[in-house]
């Protein structure tokens, strides 16, 4: 759905995007992630065509970009860098300029296509106020209902959960996961790790505009050689274990085994109850720290640690 090779941008002396591969195939849910100013927004703008690469590849719905960016557009659903609307108008009223904009789409099918793309993000009783008094959650909201308007085949989204609480977070998530259910990729960058964790299935990880992994989600959070333990018997368990607890809280116990069969079977016989055991993972958080620099959104002159994120 989108290869790019070598996919470099330039701003002046400045390496905003260096040498970027990315593979997103059909039916992922992938997670782009990285720090501010990693370059995230930059190569998702080049991704639509709407900044041109300095060099490399990049192939969407397995057309070039952007020179078949007429052919590819409409079949992409994209919310970039905040939704855009008149603030005079109503946000029926942005969607149907939007819905007249585009190719395709019958003018007889349009309020019905509108009411079905709010009603999905939330948005279904939405009065006639002007956007300009919308919250950024509505904004949100609005903006990836445009993106709707037309079943895509791919969706695009730069921090789709932005403004939202949590029961609206939750709520995107949801509607996410159906619309990947339903045929369509997704394709999202994100600060919110916890929510990337739930909902996406590959990630990448780009940091000073190189990307430094690119990954299956369930391998990249490998396990990390120790066991979680919960049991009502925590203390006589830390005991029987007898120095491998390295932390407990309250009714949860980290030990340093990697064989939660063994750790179980020690328990069991002893007559510990264990209401659960697994193995633990390594979090999402961990492995983007792990790969990323700190301080990666100030404006270098030199390499590729530049202002990733500009325009």
């Amino acid at each position: 759905m989108i290869v790019t090779r070598s996919l470099t941008k330039r701003y002046g002396s400045i390496l905003a995007v260096d040498q970027v591969d990315l593979e997103v195939r059909e039916g992922d849910r992938y997670g782009f992630l990285g720090p501010n100013g990693s370059g995230k927004t930059t190569v998702i703008r080049m991704l639509l065509g709407l900044v041109y690469a300095t060099s490399g590849e990049i192939e969407v719905l397995g057309q070039p970009v952007p020179a078949r960016s007429a052919q590819v557009l409409p079949q992409i659903g994209s919310l970039v860098e905040g939704p855009a609307a008149y603030g005079h108008l109503s946000g029926r009223a942005n969607l149907a300029l939007l819905d007249q904009s585009g190719p395709g789409g019958s003018r007889r099918t349009r309020k019905q296509r509108i009411t079905e793309a709010l009603d999905r993000v939330g948005l279904g009783g939405v009065d006639n106020r002007a956007v300009r008094k919308y919250s950024l959650g509505m904004r949100q909201r609005l903006g990836l209902a445009a993106a709707l308007l037309r079943p895509p085949r791919l969706l695009i989204l730069d921090e789709p959960a932005n403004g939202l609480d949590p029961q609206g977070i939750m709520e995107i998530r949801d509607l996410l996961t159906g619309l990947n259910e339903a045929g369509i990729t997704i394709f999202l960058s994100s600060h919110q790790l916890s929510e990337v964790e739930q909902l996406c299935t590959r990630v990448g990880i780009i940091d000073r505009g190189r990307l430094v992994r690119q990954q299956e989600l369930s391998e990249l959070r490998g396990p990390t050689g120790r066991t979680i333990v919960r049991t009502p018997d925590a203390g006589h368990a830390a005991a029987l274990l007898n120095g491998s607890v390295e932390q407990r809280d309250g009714d949860r116990l980290v030990v340093a085994d990697p064989d939660p069969a063994a750790v179980n079977a020690r328990l069991v016989a002893a007559g510990i109850r264990v209401t659960e055991i697994a193995p633990e993972r390594h979090s999402l958080e961990e492995m983007v720290l792990a790969v990323t620099t700190p301080g990666s959104d100030r404006i270098g002159r030199t390499g590729p640690a530049g202002g990733g994120d500009r325009q």
